[in-house]
């Protein structure tokens, strides 16, 4: 980690589950992190609770990535204050609890596609388009995917809907992404991480019970896979990593 000290770091959804614990963790290790969500309280909460070194080099910003204004804001706010982003974590998600057939759903469909796949688009325009004006070779982007995003499991009590379809977006969005960091002779990195069932914020109260049935890996196991990612030697890319908790039954 260390060509990765005093640089910044941007992790979106950072005001709970896996955000927060990569906040968390790039701090620690000597990363300024900027923390976009767009519950500020939380943010702000997520700061306190930091020693005071690495509550110092932690950001809060509020920030809805589904809407590209803000985005745009965000990161531009990022490049004139702290000198512009050089690793971006893409956790920023949402999931809604309808199949793609009920009625009166277009709200709550159109939801999950702006945050899961056109809030990462956006995202990852912007640092890249930040790395260019910079002239910094090797910034690295990471997209925290899902299983959801390689399979369509069949689970009792959870609806996929347009989540799945979301995920296999993104899966498709890395190697997209890929090809265009090469063709653009920049040695930026692209990593996709997709965990199975996580222990998060994402489970809401009707999901108690079935969440309690199911083996889960913890916020802080995602993380640190994005730090072993993010340490590779500069000609190692990691373009796909998988993980399950022992015992997941899909």
């Amino acid at each position: 980690m260390n060509r990765w000290l005093n640089r910044v770091a941007v992790v979106t959804g950072a005001s709970s589950g896996i955000g927060a614990a990569c906040c968390k963790d790039l701090v620690s290790k000597g990363m300024i992190v900027v923390g976009l969500a767009r519950r500020e309280h939380r943010l702000q909460e997520l700061k306190s609770s930091l020693p005071d070194d690495q509550g110092a080099r932690f950001h809060g910003r509020q920030c809805d990535v589904s809407v590209e204004q803000q985005v745009i804001d965000a990161f531009a706010w990022i490049e004139q204050t702290l000198g512009g982003a050089d690793v971006l974590i893409n956790n920023a998600g949402i999931v809604r609890r309808t199949n793609i057939t009920d009625e009166g759903n277009s709200e709550a469909l159109r939801a999950i596609l702006d945050t899961n796949v056109l809030g990462v688009a956006w995202c990852t325009r912007e640092v890249f388009l930040s790395l260019q004006r910079r002239k910094v070779n090797d910034g690295h982007v990471v997209l925290i995917n899902s299983l959801a995003g390689h399979i369509v499991p069949m689970v009792a009590g959870i609806e996929f809907n347009m989540y799945a379809p979301s995920k296999h977006a993104i899966t498709a969005l890395t190697e997209v992404l890929r090809q265009e960091f090469r063709k653009k002779g920049t040695n930026a990195k692209i990593t996709s991480i997709s965990p199975g069932v996580v222990d998060t914020e994402i489970f809401d109260k009707n999901s108690a019970e079935l969440a309690k049935s199911m083996p889960m890996l913890r916020a802080e196991d995602v993380a640190d896979a994005v730090t072993y990612c993010i340490q590779t030697p500069p000609y190692v890319q990691i373009h796909e990593l998988t993980i399950k908790p022992v015992g997941e039954r899909f």
